[in-house]
């Protein structure tokens, strides 16, 4: 019986050490990224970065899917759809939902769509993170806890990924004025902006140097 448990516990204890180091390792990745993030977003110049990308990117994801414009007539106006909830939910396109309000100030148009402003927000707020990190790991690796050598290197990743990713915002920056086709085919690049800007912060935050805790 003796010799039954210690295998029995022999075996747990194997079985316990192969899959602790995986998990081990993933959370050491989520707690560098957060002391990175934590590191970018305590200094003014990180949270400058954060708050004016965030809000950027916002506002020129709206204006890429035509839901912010500059035709307005110069009236104040307001409207508001009979079903705002049901429309709230009705997809135009993938990642692109129906507006249930419509709002003219003056030369502005602003069409309000509760999911599409969610999901401009999340993807700004995955924006003005990733790129604050890069910013303060790039000017001050210390502030993040960044070794001396990978600073600069870590600020590469975020910037391009912060840009590149941006699909539709690219339209703004060159001046094209989007098609209802074009863009139906880049709001498919919304998971690919997701999944680019999580895979930045978490390559960062694999080369944060976090000192063991003393005592």
């Amino acid at each position: 019986m003796s010799s039954d448990t210690d295998h029995s516990e022999t075996t747990q204890s194997a079985t316990g050490s192969s899959r602790s180091p995986p998990i081990e390792r993933i959370e050491n990745l989520l707690g560098q990224t957060a002391v990175a993030v934590r590191g970018a977003l305590s200094r003014w110049d990180g949270r400058v970065s954060f708050l004016a990308l965030t809000v950027l990117y916002l506002l020129t994801y709206l204006w890429s899917v035509r839901h912010l414009t500059a035709t307005g007539t110069g009236r104040f106006d307001l409207f508001v759809v009979s079903d705002p909830i049901g429309m709230a939910v009705t997809r135009q396109s993938a990642f692109l939902f129906e507006p249930i309000a419509r709002v003219e100030a003056g030369p502005i148009i602003y069409l309000f769509s509760p999911i599409n402003v969610g999901i401009g927000l999340a993807l700004g707020v995955l924006v003005g993170t990733t790129i604050a990190v890069s910013i303060v790991s790039w000017r001050s690796p210390a502030a993040c806890r960044i070794g001396t050598g990978a600073g600069a290197t870590a600020g590469i990743p975020g910037l391009i990924s912060g840009f590149a990713c941006c699909g539709p915002q690219l339209l703004v920056v060159i001046g094209l004025q989007a098609s209802a086709g074009l863009i139906a085919a880049m709001q498919w690049m919304v998971p690919l902006a997701v999944v680019s800007l999580i895979a930045t912060l978490l390559w960062v935050g694999s080369r944060v140097q976090v000192a063991p805790a003393s005592g």
